[in-house]
């Protein structure tokens, strides 16, 4: 196997003869994917970190940079994923049109997004689950819920894994409950909320640089902007459900652009009035919108915000884990990665110790790791592979110029290029540390590759270089 070759498609296409998935999404039912898979531990948690420690009330520009990234980005996304005749990952696509190397690098940085995103999102869930207890008269140890000992958040990575160990097959009416009540309890804070903001508290709109990169000054708003950029990373939902839109041309950039645009006017309206009721110097916390509904004194409408906050960020951390599993399962099945990732229980036919290895690996970062830290690194790791699908499209588009495409990025190549600096930029913004652990890892999951992966790629991956 060479660090350029490709899968076949011929058994990809064959794979897709044999189970066609049906053409029935409009983008009506496209939208509302892309704004369930959007809405959670961004708006839910890390709204209060970007602003206490980069933004303050100009978050709602980081807000709106990282929309734009996201927004290039995804209609390269788009592309790439209708370039692959079945449903998968970036990884799945990238190892069938760009390379091995190419889809090891990608999946290797997918393996970091999504277990640290489940880190990230229990913590977030600790955080609501604490303040909930605490308004029912429970006071659960506050050096219990914090690293490095955050005894809920690893409870709850461990019940998400075993819940995956056992199998749940997921509802379409489930999901669809859950997005119009997470939707709805954001526009009940904000029309709730509203009579309750002081303006003062948004004043001055960008506070002055702190002294440091980062801290506070059009710095910090471009620092924020990597850190929210965690809170618009679920539409990619949308990109990889371009086999099953009816009409992918038209339906995806409504999609990817409807879920986005409206989604940032909600978060912006949450941030106005969250920021309006709660000084920014305050919302350090894990459940920022707790504090802000605490603030208001409206005790009928705290336990909703937190029982929702609480179903919703356990619907995300199933949905991350399981593709955190999944994309192990997958290279693994390459021969990329040792055959016990591709183990699969003989009753509950799932990937199940895998799923062990994974939640138990994940429950100690979610004990030990501070929220910040992780949301910096999702936001890195994802960033870094949305440079790199921008970038594929564009080579691809010389390399495989008359490959079929359900679905094409317009503006090529100057969408894919302002998608790849809008990230590049966001990912600038990030602390130093950030960037060396990121090149830890990198380097680290290359060595793998090298020493494991590269020799034992599976020989029968046919071996055709870039070439559909």
């Amino acid at each position: 196997m060479g660090w350029f070759s490709t899968k076949s498609l011929d058994d990809l296409r064959a794979e897709a003869a044999r189970g066609a998935l049906r053409r029935s999404l409009g983008p009506l039912n496209l939208t509302a994917l892309g704004i369930g898979s959007i809405i959670g531990t961004g708006i839910f948690v890390l709204t209060g970190t970007a602003a206490s420690q980069n933004a303050g009330p100009a978050l709602v520009f980081s807000m709106i940079i990282s929309a734009m990234g996201c927004a290039f980005s995804g209609l390269c996304y788009a592309e790439f994923a209708s370039m692959v005749p079945v449903a998968g990952s970036a990884y799945t696509y990238a190892y069938a049109t760009a390379g091995e190397l190419f889809a090891w690098i990608i999946g290797w940085d997918l393996i970091l997004e999504y277990a640290l995103s489940t880190s990230t999102v229990a913590v977030g869930w600790s955080g609501y689950f604490v303040s909930l207890m605490r308004d029912a008269g429970i006071t659960f140890p506050a050096a219990l819920a914090a690293p490095p000992s955050n005894l809920p958040a690893a409870f709850i990575v461990a019940l998400v894994a075993t819940l995956l160990v056992i199998g749940i097959k997921e509802s379409a009416n489930t999901n669809t409950v859950l997005v119009i009540v997470k939707t709805i309890v954001l526009v009940v804070f904000v029309v709730a909320g509203a009579a309750y903001v002081n303006r003062a508290n948004l004043t001055p709109l960008v506070p002055p640089n702190a002294g440091q990169f980062g801290r506070f000054g059009w710095s910090g708003v471009l620092r924020g902007a990597g850190v929210m950029f965690f809170a618009y990373i679920g539409f990619d939902a949308v990109s990889t459900a371009a086999q099953e839109a009816k009409n992918p041309a038209r339906d995806m950039p409504i999609g990817i652009l409807g879920s986005l645009g409206i989604c940032t006017v909600l978060y912006v309206l949450v941030a106005i009035v969250l920021l309006g009721i709660v000084p920014y110097q305050r919302l350090n916390v894990a459940d920022p919108l707790a504090v802000g509904i605490d603030a208001t004194g409206l005790t009928w409408l705290s336990p909703v915000i937190k029982i929702a906050a609480l179903f919703g960020l356990f619907s995300t951390m199933i949905v991350t884990l399981l593709a955190q599993t999944r994309i192990f399962y997958s290279m693994s099945r390459d021969g990329l990665l040792p055959p016990i990732f591709a183990a699969v229980h003989p009753r509950f036919r799932t990937p199940h110790l895998s799923t062990i290895l994974t939640g138990s690996i994940i429950a100690l970062v979610s004990m030990l790791t501070p929220i910040d830290l992780l949301a910096q690194l999702v936001s890195i790791g994802t960033l870094l592979a949305f440079v790199l699908v921008s970038i594929g499209v564009v080579i691809l588009r010389r390399t495989l110029p008359d490959a079929p495409r359900p679905f094409r990025t317009p503006g090529v190549p100057w969408v894919p290029l302002a998608g790849a600096a809008i990230c590049l930029a966001q990912m600038v913004g990030l602390p130093v540390a950030t960037w060396e652990r990121l090149l830890i890892w990198l380097v680290a999951g290359l060595v793998l590759y090298v020493a494991y992966g590269r020799r034992h790629a599976l020989t029968e991956i046919a071996v055709r270089g870039p070439a559909l």
